[in-house]
């Protein structure tokens, strides 16, 4: 499903170029939940930038789903990230004037979903994460797991393929990251791609896969047990 092909990404500093990705090959298949971990500074969110359409490398190719998308415009990569990915965040993302279902049902206003749609998808979404009774919240009245689950409901509501999570559970309680981390195995089980960034070897453990970036190289990719 991904496959990244001697990518490289560097950014102008004055004069210098910085290359923070080194010749990156590296593929994911479909139904893979895959855990990206490395050290500050080394690379690995603008290697989730990249896979995510956020950002386009400096060189190599990158297919998505069987697309050469490393060449897209920025409409181009924009369609893309609305009909085949869906995105958590650590700090969530959500507008504070919105509701829980208002929020979820962003993504599909920007795909042409039809009013009535949006609404019963959105609400089928967040009673799938256990919010049925915090659809009309706004997001300061829900806790930060809540907050996390709607996240979670507004990247699944268009049904992606693939799902990205930067640092999803570093703003959460032990308590609440387990139960996040089982939602997206659950999602997992159901066949859709998963690839956390994280630098929690607790949360690496979810994964099927961990991928080691140090210095903008691979360093490792290496199986794991799960849970």
């Amino acid at each position: 499903m991904i496959q990244l092909e001697s990518i490289t990404r560097s950014f102008a500093l004055g004069k210098e170029q910085i290359r923070v990705l080194n010749d990156i090959s590296l593929t994911i298949a479909e139904g893979e939940f895959v855990a990206i971990m490395g050290p500050s500074g080394s690379g690995k969110s603008t290697l989730m930038n990249i896979i995510g359409c956020l950002d386009k490398p400096s060189s190599g190719e990158y297919y998505l789903g069987g697309e050469n998308v490393s060449g897209y415009s920025e409409n181009e990569l924009a369609r893309v990230r609305n009909q085949s990915i869906g995105f958590v965040f650590q700090q969530f993302h959500l507008l504070p004037r919105l509701t829980a279902l208002k929020n979820v049902e962003l993504p599909m206003i920007y795909a042409g979903v039809s009013k009535a749609e949006r609404q019963e998808r959105a609400e089928e979404a967040l009673t799938k994460m256990g919010l049925r009774d915090r659809m009309d919240h706004l997001p300061n009245a829900l806790s930060g797991g809540q907050k996390q689950r709607v996240a979670i409901a507004r990247a699944i509501v268009n049904k992606p393929k693939l799902i990205l999570a930067d640092e999803p559970t570093g703003a959460l309680d032990t308590k609440t990251s387990i139960s996040i981390m089982e939602q997206f195995q659950e999602l997992n089980s159901e066949g859709v791609t998963i690839v956390v960034v994280t630098h929690e070897p607790e949360v690496a453990e979810y994964a099927n896969r961990t991928i080691m970036v140090r210095d903008g190289r691979l360093q490792s990719a290496s199986a794991a047990d799960g849970r």
